[in-house]
């Protein structure tokens, strides 16, 4: 689970405890009575819990989380100076083609002539269910949720407290028009205050298209879900297809590599831009995120025109050096033939234009 990753031991089993009391909002709650009915009659959700598509590999490793807290770190798994980035006016932003802004890690913002989109919006500066336990890197900050314009789709990926920040959407409840969520997720939105008819549900392969004409299609992905210790994968975790206008473009949320990429290009592709995750691997979970250069053999997979790395330069969730994850894609991409698009923190960029390729990571 998530908090094996980001090595909170101790801390997360004392707030599993407390979650049961209720004391800890951020925790979230799972799906109960006759939404946990409406769940339990799905086709992947199976002895009590969603399954991935794929078995799970027999390589993972189990270790304690106390373990996993103490080990010892490189150096460089912090980046010694504070991240470049850029500050743009979000609420004037426009473009005839998406545009994209990157806040670090998985959040981003997708400006269309369909709507504004906000993905795994992450802005208390920190990844967990209290603050302090995952910070985030210095230069990642400069974002909030007070300078985003209004929202007309929130599409969240799964539960982990790095992609579904309570903090972060309690300031935003209000300017979010509707939220697109993979199947039992509304039940956190919902406990946390969010109007149920604003909240759609999507489980794999399923479709939904807004007022505006923006058309998002949850597509699998290989991962798990869990925001205590006590439950795991009682919620669903996804990746998404998002159609605006002739574009199409994927988000792959948190997922390991599998013939699931091929199967979602042969579907839905090709994909004029996937933004695909990029870090917080590691052999104590070799299935649930993609490794090293793999990102780029996805986008060959998925028939993508350009890639954008996400899930890195942000938060200290995995045991490597922080720029680590994109210095080992580069070359594996320019291998495979797959156009890079890496821009800086809060840098715009509009589908069409030449990609970000100015190298701004390449200090420890």
């Amino acid at each position: 689970m998530k908090y094996r990753c980001v090595g909170i031991g101790m801390a997360a089993l004392l707030l599993t405890v407390v979650a049961g009391c209720g004391l800890v909002k951020s925790l979230g709650k799972n799906p109960e009575g006759e939404e946990l009915t409406r769940l339990e009659a799905l086709p992947n959700y199976k002895s009590a819990s969603f399954e991935n598509v794929a078995e799970r590999s027999d390589s993972t490793v189990k270790q304690s989380p106390l373990r996993l807290m103490f080990q010892k770190h490189p150096e460089s798994i912090r980046p010694s100076q504070a991240l470049p980035w850029v500050k743009t006016d979000l609420k004037t932003l426009a473009s005839p083609a998406p545009t994209i802004v990157w806040f670090g890690h998985s959040s981003l913002l997708i400006k269309t002539g369909q709507g504004n989109i906000l993905i795994d919006p992450i802005f208390s500066n920190h990844a967990g269910p209290v603050p302090g336990l995952i910070t985030a890197f210095p230069g990642t900050k400069h974002y909030h949720a007070e300078d985003m314009p209004p929202i007309d789709v929130l599409i969240i990926s799964h539960d982990h407290y790095d992609h579904l920040d309570y903090r972060t959407l309690k300031k935003l409840k209000d300017r979010i028009k509707m939220a697109v969520v993979p199947m039992g997720v509304k039940a956190d939105l919902v406990y946390w205050g969010f109007d149920p008819k604003k909240i759609i549900e999507l489980n794999w392969n399923e479709s939904t298209t807004l007022p505006g004409g923006l058309k998002i299609t949850a597509t699998p992905a290989q991962h798990r879900s869990n925001r205590t210790y006590a439950t795991e994968n009682k919620t669903l975790w996804a990746s998404y297809v998002i159609q605006a206008d002739h574009y199409r473009l994927f988000y792959s949320g948190d997922s390991g590599y599998g013939p699931l990429f091929k199967q979602i290009g042969q579907q839905y592709g090709p994909f004029d831009l996937a933004l695909l995750e990029c870090g917080q691997y590691s052999p104590n979970w070799p299935w649930t995120h993609l490794w090293l250069g793999q990102p780029a053999q996805a986008a060959v997979d998925l028939q993508a025109r350009l890639l954008q790395p996400i899930h890195w330069a942000k938060f200290k969730e995995a045991n490597q050096p922080w720029n680590e994850p994109i210095e080992k894609l580069m070359p594996a991409a320019e291998k495979l033939g797959v156009r890079m698009n890496v821009p800086r923190i809060g840098e715009p960029y509009t589908l069409g234009d030449p990609p970000k390729e100015v190298v701004w990571w390449d200090f420890n």
